[in-house]
This record gives structure tokens, sequence and C-alpha cells, in this order.
């Protein structure tokens, strides 16, 4: 977090830093970023159509990372 408040500046400093070993992908290699903003949000139950994932693993290992 000071790293970034220093290279980038204080607005623009996360509230938490979640490393993750891969990122929801669909098969064509866009990032699923509605699935990355509802885990972040907590919103977990309803996460919707993850089938068009290249790796539905993945957004079990960010629910779990979210968690702790």
């Amino acid at each position: 977090r000071a790293f970034v408040g220093h290279e980038i500046g204080p607005i623009a400093k996360p509230d938490v830093i979640q490393f993750a070993p891969g990122l929801p992908k669909t098969r064509s290699g866009k990032i699923m970023r509605r699935i990355l903003r509802k885990i972040a949000e907590g919103d977990t139950n309803s996460l919707g159509d993850i089938s068009t994932l290249a790796d539905p693993s993945v957004v079990e290992d960010l629910v779990q990372n979210a968690k702790r």
C-alpha cells in the first residue's frame, strides 16, 4: 500500500491487496471483471454464469482467499 501511495499517489491506495494464483478468464482470454467485483463485495452466492470460464477452479481459489 505504501509503495502504491508513494508511486501513484494517496488517492490510488487500495484498501486490501489480495494475491491470487490466477484471474477468472473466458476461453478467449478476457478477464471477467464482474466476478472479481462480486467477490470483492462479498457477494459470492450470486456470481452468475461461470460456464464460459477457461478454468472455473480459479473462482473457488479467489473466494477461499477472500474469506481469510
